[in-house]
């Protein structure tokens, strides 16, 4: 594993029962990613995408392998701990927004960072200058209903990397919006990932926006395989 490395999995391997039947999803993944690195992930649909996400993001156990986040192995870690990683180390931006709706932009912004422990009131200043970068500086009082797609994706761009997460994971984070609005979000959320040196992993049906990353990884049949 290269020291510079802020996600590494070894051997990853992820299987599901259906019925009598074992489903292999991940079969052997190996993956570094760097620092600062935007790293696209493709593949069909049923390839293990979100699998691997879900894993390397601590929210799903592999069948076997091992995790590490920042040279620390997390596989084996307790539910709790694995929360704390989470927290402290990792930002999640997923298709759906997944927005709460009776919460302004910037109360939601405020929400990781709070659980964190950070002061409201110096949650609320960082809330409002990634909303600001990120093109929201009018819309902080408005509840999502209020804002557009891009919008609301913008402001949960700006959850995800509140808490200066070393590990932003993203699956399908541009997939609801029109090819206008995504190729804008995702310039916002490179120059975001960009500033911050933050390593991030993307799965994306995009390969326009995937060969506009650092690299790209296929993953196919539970494998990552040559482009």
């Amino acid at each position: 594993m290269s020291e510079a490395a802020v996600l590494s999995l070894r051997d990853l391997h992820r299987t599901y029962r259906s019925g009598d039947r074992l489903l292999r999803v991940l079969d052997g993944v190996e993956l570094d990613l760097a620092a600062g690195e935007i790293v696209g992930l493709v593949g069909p649909s049923g390839s293990g995408k979100s699998s691997l996400l879900h894993a390397a993001g601590l929210l799903e156990r592999p069948t076997s392998g091992r995790v590490l986040v920042e040279g620390r192995d997390c596989t084996d870690l307790s539910d709790a701990l694995r929360t704390r990683v989470r927290l402290a180390a990792i930002g999640f931006v997923y298709q759906a927004h997944h927005l709460s709706p009776e919460f302004t932009a910037v109360e939601n912004v405020m929400l990781p960072q709070l659980m964190a422990g950070r002061t409201p009131a110096a949650a609320r200043a960082r809330a409002a200058d990634l909303l600001g970068d990120l093109g929201l500086a009018e819309r902080l009082e408005h509840q999502p209903a209020q804002m557009s797609g891009g919008e609301q994706q913008r402001v949960a761009v700006a959850r995800a990397l509140a808490n200066r997460p070393r590990l932003l994971l993203a699956d399908e984070p541009t997939g609801n919006l029109d090819p206008e609005t995504s190729t804008s979000v995702f310039d916002s959320l490179r120059a975001m990932v960009r500033g911050q040196g933050t390593a991030a992993l993307i799965a994306t049906h995009n390969l326009e926006l995937a060969g506009r990353m650092d690299r790209v990884l296929t993953l196919r049949q539970g494998r990552i395989v040559p482009a």
